[in-house]
């Protein structure tokens, strides 16, 4: 597989109090099946669609203070770790976890952009992020939900070099970043609906082949539904709270509806 471009979005995991429960549900509403855990990486434990990676999930660090709150963590790929550190540093970003090796599998580190949405960036080595992609059961898109635009937007373009266009849509403030010919992230602003606690943050979209289904099949296993489903231009989507907080999307992309809104 050649090395996707800087700034492509290469892969997600998400950390769980309850591995097995977060197994069961995602298996149920997603199809996935997991490896074993690798106990010399604090037991990550990868899950495939088809026997291809599409993510990842892990149990809390060893020592960390208080109960962690589930969330799904997108990375970013990146040539150099270190160099992108640096990167953020200096567009007003804040790296929480320098950059380390992860065996020979790559190298990593975590950060927080200024409006307050955290994210990964990963330079691959034997692990060079998903097998598969924008099919049911894997990653297909992800959007930065923040209260503040415009600091989200010039940081991203400042560190990943993103061109990006606003959506021609009087009702809401939606900006898609790209690399060249290829839309790689979405912006949208927190509205009112947003309860004040809640931080910016980076929704990961996972592909279904039927979002209401999916829907259904979460609020079974004690998921949550929080938007949706609802029809729009790129597909009919939902979404959804896990039982543990982990907040994510789901979307049938075969449901596509309408003409795709211009950009700006």
């Amino acid at each position: 597989m050649a090395a996707r471009p800087e700034g492509t979005p290469v892969w997600t995991d998400a950390m769980f109090t309850d591995v097995e429960g977060a197994k069961t549900f995602y298996g149920d509403v997603l199809g996935w099946t997991f490896g074993e855990s690798s106990t010399e990486f604090g037991n990550y434990t990868q899950a495939y669609k088809n026997g291809k990676a599409v993510a990842a999930v892990v149990p809390p660090m060893p020592g960390q203070d208080g109960e962690p709150q589930s969330a799904w963590c997108l990375y970013f790929s990146s040539p150099d770790v270190s160099a992108t550190a640096e990167k953020i540093r200096g567009a007003g970003g804040t790296v929480l976890m320098e950059p380390m090796q992860v065996g020979e599998f790559g190298s990593m580190c975590i950060a927080r952009e200024p409006s307050g949405a955290v994210f990964g960036v990963w330079q691959p080595g034997t692990h060079e992020g998903f097998e598969l992609e924008g099919e049911s059961g894997s990653y297909v898109w992800a959007e930065v939900f923040t209260r503040e635009p415009a600091k989200a937007d010039d940081f991203f373009s400042s560190v990943f070099g993103y061109r990006s266009k606003t959506m021609q849509d009087g009702e809401m403030d939606y900006r898609v970043f790209d690399l060249g010919a290829d839309p790689v992230l979405g912006r949208m602003v927190m509205t009112e609906e947003f309860p004040p606690e809640v931080p910016s943050y980076i929704q990961v979209y996972f592909a279904v082949d039927n979002c209401d289904k999916a829907v259904e099949a979460a609020e079974r296993l004690d998921g949550r539904k929080v938007f949706g489903p609802m029809d729009s231009p790129f597909g009919r989507f939902a979404a959804i709270l896990d039982p543990q907080g982990a907040a994510f999307a789901v979307i049938d992309v075969k449901t596509t509806v309408g003409e795709v809104p211009e950009m700006v």
